[in-house]
């Protein structure tokens, strides 16, 4: 790794100019931040022809680099991507602002008004691997959210994010706010990675979008706050009173709608009472679908072609056609295995029992719990976020899936007429 000392001065630039710039986005209007947000879409459909250019340079040296094929395919900017991207754009220029809007206000004895007013967090810094249409994404949020942003991708992703960061500067400067509300990180040095996390003058948070060993090492390294997630270790309960076919669509829909996205079931865990008349059913369903079945003892008995499941597997984001099966006695069981086990991402009981559903609600404390879904409905555009920058098992500030909502926070507002205190 290169020292930091050949970025810090670039970066410390960058900062600057985001924290002047984010006290202007602060008091952009709603309308502009739309209008740049268009600006930027009408952007990506003009000049494609020219993104895809800068894009080939990725490609080609990602190719020569050997990089997996589910890789270069989320690196390519291909005509539907790109024009998922321009969608993308209009759908969060036409969501409300969320800045400025006053809670409900409460009256003190003595007169005094008391409210909390939605503001931005400031400036935001975002580091991510592969995906170039997370530069777009990243920056509508922050943009429409009223913040400034810093933003850091892969360095496969060089030329293409780098266009990207042109176009989005572009439309930033046609609707009239400043061209460093978005910036983007114009080096591949990975000490830029460090010395981002470091800049407690200038970044307010840092939203890290990546593998598991990237967020690792930021966890390590960062002063400046983190709104992340390791993992998605996600697991689903079959209850003893499970509606027994809905739930078998359930869970093959948890582990197949696509198996490497952080919202896919890891865990399946099934009551005593419907084991041995269910599991066979979805087994059978699951293997012909290629998915590995690793599983308890008891499991394994009702489970033909199911390998032994070691202690391992039941903390393992697969992210892969690979699924833990165990048998439980009771709920209890199953939350304890859970408290255990999971990484708070999302979880979800199948039961036609309110009781059970209401105290699995209650008691397991991950960022989103479900009754009678697939742990996949784990994505801000589902929860009617509109999109969402990542999701967060933090346990300060965001939760879950992090929308527009999520970029901003509340401050007191408080109003008078000469009140003193006493």
């Amino acid at each position: 790794m290169t020292s930091s000392a050949t970025v810090s001065t670039p970066l410390q630039t960058l900062g600057r100019q985001a924290r002047q710039a984010a006290r202007q986005m602060r008091v952009a209007s709603g309308q502009a931040k739309s209008a740049a947000l268009l600006a930027m879409a009408d952007a990506l459909r003009a000049q494609r022809a020219w993104l895809q250019a800068e894009n080939d340079r990725d490609l080609q040296a990602a190719a020569q680099n050997g990089l997996a094929a589910p890789l270069m395919d989320r690196l390519r900017l291909s005509d539907k991507a790109l024009d998922t991207m321009a969608a993308g754009l209009a759908q969060i220029a036409a969501m409300p602002d969320p800045i400025g809007g006053l809670s409900e206000t409460t009256v003190r004895p003595n007169g005094m008004r008391v409210a909390r007013m939605r503001v931005p967090l400031g400036v935001i810094g975002i580091i991510y691997e592969s995906r170039p249409n997370v530069t777009i994404d990243a920056a509508a949020l922050c943009l429409k959210s009223g913040n400034a942003t810093i933003l850091r991708g892969g360095s496969e992703a060089f030329h293409s994010n780098q266009a990207l960061g042109t176009i989005i500067q572009a439309g930033l400067k046609a609707a009239g706010l400043p061209p460093a509300a978005v910036q983007v990180v114009d080096t591949t040095d990975r000490a830029a990675v460090g010395e981002m996390v470091t800049l407690t003058d200038y970044i307010d948070v840092i939203i890290p979008r990546g593998g598991k060993g990237l967020i690792q090492r930021l966890s390590r390294e960062a002063r400046v706050p983190l709104i992340k997630h390791l993992e998605g270790n996600c697991h689903i309960y079959v209850d003893r009173a499970a509606q027994l076919d809905q739930a078998t669509e359930i869970v093959i829909n948890a582990k197949t709608y696509r198996c490497g996205i952080c919202g896919a079931m890891e865990t399946l865990l099934v009551h005593q009472d419907v084991a041995a008349q269910w599991l066979p059913v979805v087994g059978q369903r699951l293997a012909a679908l290629g998915v590995e079945l690793r599983a308890c003892p008891r499991a394994t008995a009702l489970l033909p072609g199911a390998v032994p499941a070691t202690d391992a597997d039941w903390a393992t984001e697969f992210l892969a056609p690979i699924l833990a099966v165990r048998v439980v006695d009771s709920i209890d069981q199953a939350m304890d295995h859970i408290a255990r086990y999971s990484s708070e991402h999302t979880e979800s009981i199948l039961t036609q029992d309110l009781a059970a559903a209401q105290r699995f609600q209650r008691e397991v404390d991950s960022s989103s719990v479900y009754v009678n879904l697939p742990t996949c409905f784990a994505d801000g555009f589902e929860y009617g976020l509109g999109a969402e920058i990542g999701i967060s098992t933090n346990r300060l500030h965001a939760r879950g899936p992090v929308g527009l909502e999520g970029l901003t926070i509340q401050k007191w507002v408080l109003t008078g007429e000469g009140q003193l205190r006493g």
